[in-house]
């Protein structure tokens, strides 16, 4: 074993000791962005070559500072992001909303589906759907400034159109024409405060996180939103928490002006997104 691999198992220990998830991938994660390999070659760096600052790297992430502000980048599908603090960091468990979108607007059998992702953040889902429904028309819309920051430095040179503004109230201009609707709003109830991972409380913008008393308000909104941009038989995806399954989908009723409303899980089979269609006049 070199002497990188020796200081990666030390760090996994000390890492797993300060409670983060994945102590193991953190610290070679680490390891391989301070020495500029990849984590698969972190046994051809020489001895001599070891680099201090790994423990500098290391010791903020035991501070459950999120590793994606240390490596300055966040993997998402096939993208590589840049991210820092004020702007919400992707998840994994948002792919899987992602590869669902992706996989509804191909079977519309529209030649440029246009699309629209509410409260972008860093901009992940919109150049997801963007690089992988090749001829689709991508708007994103952001109202905090410091996340927008974020998002225009990801989604430059795109074909996303990215907007500052207020999601409840977004692209008057394109009402009734939408094919997709998209969005990974808060979601968080503001009781459950103290349970949520300090990577997430402490890095991640409150205005990403927290939606009222029950974490739906948000939703609630984003339901009239999506109603008024969707043309008829378009589709709204919106990610939620594992514990609101079942709770979403009841926001999108007949009564509102939608059809075939349901929940979806995640790939460890936690409920994890709601879907709904607009109903046809």
């Amino acid at each position: 074993m070199n002497l990188l691999l020796a200081e990666v198992a030390q760090a996994t220990q000390r890492l797993a000791d300060a409670g983060v998830p994945s102590p193991r991938f953190d610290a070679e994660e680490l390891a391989a962005f301070v020495h500029g390999v990849k984590r698969g070659e972190l046994h051809n760096v020489k001895d001599a070559d070891f680099d201090a600052r790994y423990w500098e790297a290391v010791a903020r992430r035991e501070a459950r500072e999120p590793l994606q502000h240390i490596t300055g980048r966040a993997f998402f599908r096939y993208l590589e992001l840049q991210v820092g603090p004020g702007v919400f960091v992707p998840r994994p468990e948002t792919e899987s909303v992602v590869g669902w979108a992706i996989d509804a607007v191909r079977a519309m059998d529209v030649v440029e589906p246009l699309i629209v992702d509410l409260c972008t953040g860093s901009g992940a889902i919109a150049l997801a759907l963007a690089q992988e429904v090749p001829r689709s028309r991508v708007h994103a819309v952001e109202l905090d400034e410091t996340a927008l920051g974020w998002a225009r430095k990801n989604i430059e040179g795109s074909r996303v159109q990215l907007h500052h503004g207020d999601a409840l109230a977004a692209l008057p201009e394109l009402d009734g024409q939408v094919d997709l609707v998209i969005s990974n709003p808060p979601y968080i109830p503001l009781t459950e405060w103290e349970h949520v991972a300090p990577e997430a409380r402490d890095h991640d913008p409150q205005l990403a996180l927290f939606s009222g008393e029950d974490g739906l308000d948000t939703i609630r909104g984003l339901e009239r939103t999506a109603h008024r941009l969707l043309r008829p038989g378009g589709v709204v995806v919106i990610e939620h928490a594992d514990t609101q399954g079942g709770q979403v989908p009841w926001i999108f009723t007949e009564e509102r002006g939608w059809a075939d409303a349901a929940d979806h899980p995640d790939l460890n089979n936690r409920p994890r997104f709601a879907t709904a269609r607009k109903a046809m006049p």
